[in-house]
């Protein structure tokens, strides 16, 4: 079979130009078919999220928004409301964040309880989101608070909501450490502050600046201005940028707050959410009063308490002395609930604790001030019981806002003196303020009075703090601004101390210095109101008796005005005294001056008038109680035999009786008799301090013999060793060299009755140191004491016999004389040692 070879194919040289455009077309055309978008960045997708968002800011209707949701909100911030439990914002919310998200500066103003804290936190989170803010940009929100719980709950707040953005926030209040919050808080971007502390960091700390800040929120402004911070916030708001956005808030509006918005706000939206409101509070709020006397209204709160042990209270006072000792007392009557106590004295972290106690518990009573009124969300308040006036109607409506917040439920009872009745309730009225008044039966009040009497008769700390309340509170009245409501002169003052468990009612000072202007009024009006007839006739009187004897005239002329000036330099000399006292206890300094150019040389008279007077006073005042005889009350003991001994006042201490009877009939004091029986007591007394210290100088020598000769018994032992470890030839030839030791001798030449009697020794010892008068024979017949016998024996029986044969043969009284061989005593019983040993 035959196969054809097909034709081959011819192959041209291929060229590499012509092939790259092929490729390069192919491919074109299939990358154009196939071309897909570069993927976005997360911040390129997060901007343009942003200008969505701010797109529709022009399109809020504040009508239509039901849920957070329906406003233009970033997904970090519903989602922060969402976890938090936010689901529909309140009327306040609802038309404050439209303005605030725009730009736009807002003065708002609701009911307590409305929910502000959230109408100014959610514009400052979607602000700062705007923004694109960073750790690294510092401060960009500054939020204002007047009291430091009110700060801490609203950073608790954006703590829930803002957990979910990733900005940084501080709480900057007084009570914390101030180096901790300087190094922080230039990082900081939202600043939860009180006035005083902010204003500090920005004096003294050099890293902290707000030329960056974005949004400024001032919360409970009024409450700020009223505490005092009004030159404090100025200070601040002068350090912050103008280009700022201002929120301000406030339960309500005073003119204080009007001035701050027409110097810190740029048009500002205006919005009060209750303005056309038939009532200021709450409508599921019930309120009523009760009058009540000052001295009863201890045993009404007790009685309060005891019949609502399953509720949640609050009990607001009007200072902090009151609160403490009211608390302490209440924890020892025990009325069957938990109490605690809040007020401004208290550190930080106890305001923190008691704080969160409270909120945890379910049942409990709070004792406050006003530091607890304004803005503090307590959940599930059942009564807000006000023990003390509050200062005006606003305070009044800051206070019950604790209770029947968010739509729920609440009681108020207000507790008012008849003094106050009028003038509060008239001012409650003015404020819209619904309040009905209800009788208490005073058969169920439980008189608490005598339990307190106990316990400050146990304790005398809370006695102290009695007083203190009682003068913290009628200061407190003084000072109130309001006279036709507070009027501290018609208080029942002993009836108050009484039921506070005081006796006897405390001094109070700036009182008694109030009064006397008050009484001179009262006089001068009482004066004024005698008629001009009575005028008439007593200068009628006055000329007769001036023509009928001039001369007498002016005599009795120029004394009248002579006392009549003394009367008049006595009492500004007491004023003085007042004026000296009260500035002890009110004013933190005082500033002398020197009269350089004699201008006070009047009041240099007045002051020597008044020491004239005083000594004057005083010596008719000892002339006085002279007269009277008074008696001092003695206190008397008896001791375990039965002897009487008086305690108070101590008696003289006399050495030599009193020989002399004084007679009845004469009176005086026998001046040179006195004196002759100090020297007696005098001389008895220096010599028995002589005998003593001539008594101590012994002992002392005692004691150094004693120690030298225990030195030389132990070197005395020490060569008695060695000569036996030389000499001795075993065991046996030591054992009696110890016996010999013992014994001093061997028994043939010792004779027992060269040794002294006891008996003897120790009784002529007693005789000879009752005898004893000069410091020679003292001192040697002390010397040979029986106490010191026992000592030497101790020592005879350590040390061998010469710790005790030595002394006897000295005690010995047959003996004529004692051998001196005129060396030291360690010499002496180092040559009997050796002729000891010699003899042996």
């Amino acid at each position: 079979m035959r196969i054809k070879k097909g034709k081959e194919k011819k192959t041209l040289p291929e060229d590499p130009v012509k092939n790259f455009e092929k490729w390069r077309k192919k491919h074109d055309k299939s990358r154009k078919k196939t071309k897909r978008p570069r993927k976005k960045r997360e911040w390129e997708i997060e901007r343009e999220i942003i200008q969505k968002l701010v797109a529709k800011y022009a399109e809020i209707n504040p009508k239509e928004a039901v849920k957070f949701s329906d406003f233009p909100l970033s997904k970090k911030t519903v989602k922060g409301l969402l976890e938090a439990q936010y689901r529909q914002p309140t009327e306040i919310q609802r038309q404050t964040i439209g303005f605030a998200l725009q730009g736009k500066d807002v003065l708002g103003a609701a009911k307590t309880g409305s929910g502000k804290t959230l109408a100014f936190l959610i514009p400052v989170l979607e602000c700062l989101y705007r923004n694109q803010w960073t750790a690294m940009d510092g401060l960009g929100a500054l939020i204002i608070s007047p009291t430091r719980e009110l700060a801490y709950q609203t950073f608790e707040v954006l703590r829930k909501v803002g957990k979910n953005h990733e900005f940084s926030a501080g709480l900057v209040i007084g009570g914390k450490d101030l180096k901790d919050e300087s190094l922080k808080i230039h990082r900081t971007n939202i600043v939860i502050c009180t006035p005083g502390r902010l204003l500090q960091h920005m004096d003294q700390n050099s890293s902290f600046h707000a030329s960056d800040l974005h949004m400024l929120v001032l919360d409970e402004a009024d409450r700020i201005l009223d505490m005092g911070f009004a030159d404090t916030l100025n200070a601040i708001v002068e350090n912050l940028p103008k280009t700022r956005q201002t929120l301000l808030f406030s339960a309500t509006q005073t003119k204080s707050v009007k001035d701050l918005a027409r110097l810190s706000l740029k048009n500002p939206e205006y919005v009060w959410v209750h303005e056309q409101a038939k009532f200021s509070t709450p409508a599921t709020l019930e309120q009523s009063y009760v009058v009540c006397e000052l001295h009863e209204k201890i045993n009404m709160l007790f009685s309060f308490l005891r019949s609502h042990l399953q509720k949640k209270i609050i009990v607001f006072f009007a200072c902090c002395k009151e609160v403490q000792y009211l608390f302490r007392v209440f924890c020892r009557l025990r009325p069957g609930i938990s109490v605690l106590a809040l007020h401004g004295k208290q550190p930080q972290m106890k305001r923190v604790e008691v704080y969160n106690d409270f909120v945890r518990k379910k049942a409990a009573v709070l004792f406050a001030t006003d530091i607890a009124a304004r803005g503090l969300d307590f959940p599930a308040v059942n009564w807000v019981l006000q023990f003390d006036c509050p200062e005006d109607a606003n305070t009044y409506i800051h206070r019950v806002g604790r209770t029947a917040r968010y739509k729920e439920g609440g009681e108020a009872l207000l507790i008012l003196l008849p003094s106050e009745e009028k003038g509060m309730i008239t001012q409650l009225q003015e404020k819209k303020v619904p309040i009905n008044k209800i009788q208490v039966n005073p058969e169920k009040l439980t008189c608490v009075r005598q339990k307190l009497e106990a316990f400050l008769a146990q304790e005398k700390e809370q006695k102290e703090r009695a007083q203190r309340c009682f003068v913290s509170y009628l200061r407190s009245i003084f000072l109130m601004k309001n006279k036709d409501v507070f009027d501290v002169f018609q208080l029942k003052l002993p009836e108050y101390a009484t039921s506070l468990g005081l006796a006897v009612p405390p001094r109070v000072r700036f009182l008694n210095k109030a009064q006397k202007p008050k009484d001179e009024v009262t006089r001068e009006i009482s004066t004024a109101a005698d008629s001009d007839e009575e005028l008439k006739s007593f200068k009628a009187q006055f000329r007769k008796d001036r023509s009928s004897n001039p001369d007498s005239e002016s005599e009795e002329e120029e004394s009248e005005e002579e006392e009549e000036q003394v009367k008049s330099r006595a009492q500004l000399c007491s004023d003085d005294e007042d004026e000296d006292e009260d500035m002890k206890d009110l004013d933190l300094l005082t500033v002398k001056r020197k009269d350089v150019f004699n201008v006070n040389e009047d009041k240099e008279e007045e002051k020597d008038l008044k020491a004239k007077s005083k000594t004057v006073s005083k010596f008719k005042e000892a002339k006085k109680t002279l007269k009277r005889n008074f008696k001092v009350n003695t206190k008397k003991i008896f001791t375990e035999d039965g002897e009487e001994v008086q305690q108070w006042p101590p008696l003289p201490n006399t050495v030599m009786p009193d020989d002399e009877e004084d007679d009845e009939e004469t009176t005086g004091f026998d001046v040179e008799a006195a004196k002759e029986r100090l020297r007696k007591e005098d001389q008895e007394f220096d010599k028995k301090e002589y005998s003593r210290k001539i008594k101590e100088k012994h002992r002392e020598q005692r004691l150094k013999e004693k120690a030298a000769r225990r030195e030389a018994s132990k070197w005395a032992k020490e060569e008695k060793e060695k000569k036996k470890a030389g000499i001795g030839d075993g065991d046996e030839d030591e054992e009696e060299e110890v016996v010999a030791y013992l014994s001093g001798a061997d028994d043939e030449e010792f004779d027992p009755s060269t040794l002294p009697d006891p008996d003897k020794v120790r009784n002529s010892e007693d005789e000879d140191e009752e005898s004893s008068d000069g410091p020679e024979c003292g001192g040697r017949k002390r010397s040979h004491s029986s106490s010191e016998d026992d000592e030497d024996d101790d020592d005879g029986d350590d040390n061998g016999h010469w710790g005790t044969g030595r002394k006897k043969a000295k005690q010995h009284s047959s003996e004529p004389e004692l051998l001196d061989t005129g060396l030291s005593l360690a010499e002496d019983e180092e040559l009997v040692l050796h002729l000891l040993g010699g003899q042996s």
